[in-house]
């Protein structure tokens, strides 16, 4: 010290561990069972018990404190628990803070270590005596607002520092019950020379008033882990253990005072068998009894060690909870236990087990002492140092849980300092991806820099950086993975800015943005009235959620070196359905093996589980422990897999005018960008497979109605494929699926070849055309998708054994009507065969008694007009067939030729269609430049490329017309001469 003065260390006192009993009211299944009451409680200090099988047994304890809670109480206007009358011996939660809690308190304010442990069977009430329910508070929020409340009322030469720790420990894994993000295995309990067992990364979070307290225990009580049992199902199936650190600054006297207040609501030991506990949770059970039996060992060692007995060994080791609680017993702590009891018969042993292990704690001896730090002159010093670095800039962290953001400062001195994760740096930092020496801030000459090291990821407002970046207040930081923190400038830079909206998600949402991720760009804003889309906003903030994660990820990945390089996705981005409208999105991990070229796509539920698992390797690495898995157990590795690759839109609507279609298609991947060409052939046809002429064309779809429809699809060839040309020894598979098929067709897998021949044609055959079957291919596409095959992996079924097939082997589409006529009896293949042939023979008959029957009209007309010429002529002219013949054949002629000629026009006019629509898709998936200086010349080619549509339509109308008007002149020119 500056001036050679030194405190005198207080002597450590010997304190006796506090034991209270209280005993509850009948539970509910108590009530219903019958129950009786087997305890009594005569004085304030004696607890009985009786035996329900033998009366006459009786045995009592004496304790410090007996709380008899069993009857005697009524509901207050407030709904708070009061005694009847006077004389009722009932002890209210009031009653019990009176005596444990302001011990408590008044053991912190003299500088001691306090402690409280509730203990006692499942259902016994521990957790409503520490914590409370509704408006019966417990001691755990009553201790908190006193103690604030006695802050505000004390001297103002005296600072005061409250922080808060919330954990659990559960199947001997501890949870931070302030953090959202589980870690896998939970986190570790270390062992320091001076500080003894303590929690590796515990979040403690400073608290000014109770309010933030009372936030931060209803945060943690959501996330405690609770296992409902037939016992209580309200029970804790873990320990919980709130921590507060309150330190006493004494600014007259250069005095501190440190206590560390412990109030741990321990898991109750319950009987599996009658709790109905089974599968994991019995096993999760075990666990938490081991637990609480290394504790019973504890305590019956420290308490044979105080009756004088020989103890080679406390077992504080033998259990994460032992080790936690190693200070409280037999260590520097007042501690007090409060033992829960059931009143019931039914619950005689618990109870009993209960009284005698409070009994083994009542023995134990502690050594508390008055925690105080010898602040003279250099302490003061160092009082004035923090209140200069107060006015340096700094780095405030920001957290995605509000609650911890701004729980950490790093002050930037005059000169250079180093950052990084290395312990002699002047701001040691932790975090995924930092480095030993990660970066550099400089504070020169009124102004702050920041050099990242090497290759080390530092990022500035959303973009990453290379070399010195000069600061700005509130600039946005973020270092390694995802450790963000907000820069605070120099006082003069300084205004009355609102810190709060730089959040957690304002960081992501910046650094999507850098990225070139948007709401736009995902096609968010697609409505008409402007608002944007709330599916796909939901995407987006998937999309920013995610972000960070699969930047950790990769950090992981890279660390532990997987070879893996993550990056999200978004499904069916630029898809859309059979009728051209939008399919749904969703996020989804693209990972690709930088050495392999293996890719895999994860959805975003299986991304986040293998993250966890992902964590859990990257922690055994971190700890120094073996991190090599088998390939089966790896969560960075999954088996090849068939991946899509895009879509392509074939429109089905000249179909419905017996036309074919031939033409190139492109394959669209996710992004809606090309993948793909295939050429195409749909083709109407004959039962036999000839293709249809100009002559088959029909005017109007509906004349295809009841009758038989044969066409063939065919894949000819597939070009520029990019997922072939970035490894040419993969291969790829397209399938499709038309209207009511079963499953999907599947060609056969062709490898190592970038434009890959395909030429595979498949028939199929509606047998009777129905409405919705020729409204389907007026309106609909037929999507044909692109998977791409890794070596390795399993390759589509291009088999058709289970669809429907005509005896020729055709298959069979427009079958809703005739799985109607199945007998349920008959096997598939005889039900169609049978059905086929009848089908086919009716249509031969009708169609034959068609044919009879035009024919026997004609005949009719011929003879009617022959007859009507014979009776008014004189018997023996002679009637001239042959020039009324030629008449009658040019009249039927001109019709027919007409018909021929309109076809042609119609089959014109819907190839430029089909032309206008494929403009039209190509014009509603370009998305405008993020540069400004490319947004005119892109709206110039928009511009072109509307007006170029808007030709194609216009002289494929006009030439419809045109050719209509031929057609009808024609035909009006001819019917005089008919006539």
């Amino acid at each position: 010290m500056s001036d050679g003065k030194t405190v005198k260390m207080p002597m450590p006192r010997t304190d006796s561990v506090t034991v209270a009993v209280r005993v509850r009211p009948f539970s509910q299944r108590e009530k219903n069972s019958g129950s009786k009451c087997v305890i009594s409680m005569h004085s304030r200090t004696t607890t009985t018990i009786q035996d329900p099988k033998n009366p006459e047994h009786r045995k009592t304890f004496t304790f410090d404190l007996a709380y008899w809670s069993h009857d005697g109480f009524q509901k207050d206007k407030d709904g708070v628990f009061i005694s009847t009358d006077p004389s009722s011996k009932f002890a209210s939660q009031k009653d019990v803070f009176h005596d444990l809690g302001r011990g408590i308190l008044d053991s912190t304010w003299q500088g001691y270590n306090a402690t409280l442990l509730a203990y006692g069977q499942t259902g016994s009430g521990k957790s409503y005596s520490m914590v409370g329910l509704g408006a019966n508070k417990g001691i755990i929020p009553n201790v908190c607002e006193e103690l604030f409340q006695a802050i505000e009322e004390r001297e103002r030469n005296q600072e005061y520092q409250v922080t808060f720790s919330m954990l659990e420990i559960y199947n001997e894994q501890i949870r931070d019950l302030l953090s959202r993000t589980k870690q896998p295995g939970g986190l570790k309990v270390r062992e320091d020379q001076h500080l003894g067992f303590y929690v590796d990364g515990l979040k403690s979070v400073p608290c000014e008033n109770y309010a933030q307290i009372e936030r931060l225990m209803e945060q943690g009580t959501k996330i405690r882990t609770t296992a409902s049992t037939n016992m209580n199902a309200s029970s804790s199936r873990s320990h919980m253990v709130i921590t507060i650190q309150f330190r006493q600054v004494f600014l007259d006297r250069d005095l501190t005072k440190q206590s560390t207040i412990n109030l741990v609501d321990l898991a109750g030991s319950e009987r599996q068998k009658s709790s109905g506990s089974e599968g994991d949770r019995l096993r999760e059970g075990s666990q938490v009894n081991l637990s609480l039996t290394n504790l019973g060992n504890v305590i019956s060692a420290l308490a044979d060690a105080a009756t004088g007995k020989k103890v080679l060994h406390i077992p504080y080791r033998d259990s994460v909870l032992t080790k936690l609680l190693q200070p409280a017993l037999g260590g520097n702590s007042r501690t007090t236990l409060i033992a829960a009891i059931s009143p019931a018969d039914i619950c005689y042993e618990e109870t009993l087990s209960t009284l005698r292990y409070a009994e083994r704690a009542k023995k134990i001896r502690n050594r508390a002492v008055v925690n105080t730090s010898m602040l003279m002159r250099e302490s003061k010093a160092e009082n004035d140092r923090q209140w200069i670095m107060k006015t340096l800039p700094h780095l405030l962290n920001v957290n995605e849980d509000p609650q911890l953001t701004g729980v950490l400062k790093y002050f930037i001195q005059a000169g250079s300092c180093d950052a990084g994760r290395a312990a002699s740096n002047a701001i040691h930092l932790q975090g995924l991806g930092i480095s030993d020496k990660h970066a550099s801030f400089t504070n020169s000459d009124g102004k702050v820099t920041v050099t990242p090291h090497s290759k080390c990821k530092v990022v500035v407002n959303g973009v990453p950086i290379v070399t010195k970046t000069k600061l700005q207040h509130l600039d946005r930081i973020i270092l390694g993975s995802n450790s963000a923190y907000l820069y605070i400038g120099f006082p003069s830079e300084r205004g009355s800015e609102d810190l709060t909206r730089f959040d957690y998600d304002f960081f992501q949402l910046e650094r999507a943005a850098a990225e070139g991720v948007s709401v736009d760009k995902l096609g968010a804003a697609s409505h008409g009235d402007g608002k944007a889309d709330p599916g796909m906003l939901a995407v987006f903030q998937d999309y920013v959620r995610l972000m960070p994660l699969v930047a950790e990820a990769n950090q992981m990945g890279e660390e532990l070196k997987k070879g893996l390089r993550m990056e999200l996705k978004v499904k069916n981005l630029a898809a859309s359905d059979s009728r051209g409208h939008e399919l749904q999105k969703e996020v989804m991990v693209k990972v690709t093996n930088q050495r392999t070229r293996e890719v895999w796509i994860w959805s975003k539920a299986k991304f986040i589980n293998r993250k966890f698992l992902m964590e859990e390797l990257y922690q055994r690495f971190l700890d120094g422990e073996d991190s090599h898995v088998a390939q089966e157990d790896d969560p960075f590795w999954d088996p090849v897999e068939v991946v899509h690759l895009g879509s392509a839109h074939i429109w089905l609507q000249s179909l419905a005018y017996s036309m074919k279609l031939e033409e190139q298609v492109e394959f669209m991947n996710c992004e809606g960008e090309e993948e793909a060409m295939v050429h195409v052939c749909v083709t109407p046809c004959s039962p036999a497979g000839r293709a249809c002429g100009e002559e088959d064309v029909v005017i109007d779809p509906s004349e295809l109605l009841g009758k038989r429809m044969d066409f063939q699809v065919g894949l000819v060839r597939c070009l520029g494929v990019k997922w072939l040309k970035e490894d040419a020894g993969r291969g790829i598979q397209m399938g499709y699926r038309i209207y009511d098929l079963s499953s999907t067709l599947y060609t056969k897998p062709v490898w190592k070849m970038v434009n890959p021949q395909i030429e595979e044609t498949v028939q199929f055959t509606a047998l009777n055309a129905s409405q919705e079957f020729l409204n389907y291919l007026q309106t609909n596409a037929l999507i044909v998708d692109l998977w791409g095959l890794q070596e390795g992996c399993a390759q589509l079924d291009c088999s058709q054994s289970d669809l429907m097939v005509t005896s020729e082997g055709h298959v069979m589409v427009d079958t809703k009507k005739m799985s109607t006529l199945m007998d349920p009896g008959q096997t598939p293949s005889n039900q169609i065969s049978e059905l086929y042939m009848k089908l086919l023979k009716l249509e031969q008959e009708t169609e034959l008694l068609r044919d009879t029957n035009r024919a026997l009209r004609e005949e009719n007309v011929f003879l009617k007009q022959s007859l009507e010429k014979v009776g008014s002529t004189q018997q023996g002219e002679r009637i001239s067939h042959p020039p009324a013949a030629r008449e009658m054949n040019q009249m039927y002629t001109r019709p027919a030729s007409s018909d021929r000629e309109f076809a042609k026009a119609l089959k014109l006019f819907y190839h430029s269609m089909n032309e206008a629509r494929g403009q039209l898709l190509r014009l509603r998936q370009e998305k405008p430049p993020e540069e400004d200086e490319m947004l005119r010349p892109f709206v110039q080619q928009q511009a072109q490329k509307l007006k170029d549509f808007g030709d194609v339509l216009e002289s494929s109308l006009w030439r419809l017309k045109n050719d209509v008007a031929v057609i009808v002149k024609k035909k009006r020119a001819s019917l005089p001469h008919a006539e």
